[in-house]
């Protein structure tokens, strides 16, 4: 847009040089009125054959003034005279504004990985989501058997008189399924039938109630219904407090420190019994050992409740705990959890809370002794 005789007229270029502007102009439009002359005409800077607005900008600016960008505002006034910005030639007051990837004029996206039209800072997935709702993922990888067809053939033994079965081949029918996903740390983590809370706590992600599973994350049985004899020398064992099942429900399952330890492993895959040093770095957090008591346990609002505060979101109970011997003890005084950093021989570190004390005990016990048990993530 060119500007107007009368737009001029509204700089404030006319303040400091209204005469001259006013006899710029009656030359200029009396030079128009008249027409070309043979020789040049001298009001024509650009050596068009015509005098027009254009030229008076370029005659003003011998004065000090320009309009760089042409867009019919001086300089002096004009916030954006780059003609490469997108809003250069509108409101003069703008700053300069440039068109960013999304092609937005004045936009702050400076990436879209994957084209999507969603800049990457709002994107929930910069790539490609699978089908089984992963970004970026591999899609369907958990084998699923669906039948096994086995050929047998025979052959008779003259001396033993009689038919030696053996099999020649065997034929697999398999599928692939979507491995189990667990989005963010508070989502619930559904791990062999039973979906166990979850809480972040400080930048650990951990089970907000006791593991009651009874086989190892490779399916594998855990044994369990030992007599006091069989539970002191199991490699690898779990009960309910007291054998009594309507205690599974709010404290879980106890476990020996072979089944913490065993290479099949307890927790679901992408988790793991806290070491010693990840137990540490939670209780830091609450004041360290002396005082973290009160924040780890339940409040007697939660359901199932004890006498803490859960600051935590721990949620401890007191599950009790089954001595290397056999006996049980302790139930609703005791919260007791397994480390799975050995100590030294036949001992292993663990945790306890209880009901009468803040601090947060650190000890070790016989690997034969049943202790909750709480899964991190990895």
């Amino acid at each position: 847009m060119e500007p107007s005789l009368l737009a001029l007229g509204g700089v404030k270029k006319s303040e400091m040089k209204g005469p001259l502007l006013l006899a710029v102009c009656a030359s200029l439009f009396a030079a128009g009125a008249l027409g070309q002359v043979d020789c040049p005409n001298p009001h024509d800077s650009n050596t068009d054959g015509a005098v027009t607005i254009t030229d008076l900008l370029d005659l003003l600016g011998l004065f000090g003034d320009v309009d760089t960008d042409q867009d019919g505002v001086w300089d002096s006034v004009d916030d954006c005279v780059d003609t490469t910005a997108c809003n250069y030639a509108a409101d003069p007051t703008e700053p300069c504004a440039y068109i960013d990837v999304l092609g937005a004029c004045g936009g702050d996206c400076e990436g879209d990985g994957d084209g999507d039209g969603i800049c990457d800072d709002e994107d929930d997935c910069v790539g490609v989501v699978d089908e089984c709702g992963v970004c970026n993922g591999l899609g369907p990888t958990e084998v699923v058997i669906e039948d096994i067809v086995i050929t047998y053939d025979s052959v008779f033994l003259p001396l033993d008189n009689d038919w030696y079965v053996f099999p020649i081949s065997a034929d697999t029918t398999f599928s692939y399924t979507c491995a189990p996903f667990f989005g963010a740390c508070g989502d619930p983590v559904s791990y062999q039938g039973y979906d166990y809370a979850t809480v972040l706590i400080g930048d650990q992600c951990w089970f907000a109630e006791n593991l009651r599973s009874e086989n190892y994350e490779n399916g594998d049985a855990i044994p369990s219904g030992l007599s006091n004899g069989e539970w002191s020398s199991a490699f690898g064992a779990t009960t309910v407090y007291g054998d009594n099942a309507s205690n599974l429900e709010t404290y879980g399952r106890l476990y020996n420190w072979y089944a913490v330890d065993e290479a099949r492993g307890l927790c679901p895959s992408g988790w793991h019994v806290p070491t010693d040093g990840e137990w540490t770095q939670l209780i830091n957090l609450f004041g360290g050992h002396p005082a973290a008591g009160p924040s780890m346990k339940a409040s007697p609002e939660d359901n199932p409740g004890w006498n803490g505060t859960n600051a935590s979101g721990f949620t401890g109970l007191g599950g009790g705990l089954r001595y290397d011997s056999g006996g049980y003890d302790s139930l609703g005084g005791n919260g007791s959890f397994w480390s799975s950093s050995l100590h030294t021989g036949n001992f292993a570190w663990f945790r306890n809370l209880n009901i009468w004390e803040p601090n947060v005990q650190r000890h070790f016990r016989e690997l034969t002794s049943g202790l909750s048990v709480r899964c991190i993530q990895d």
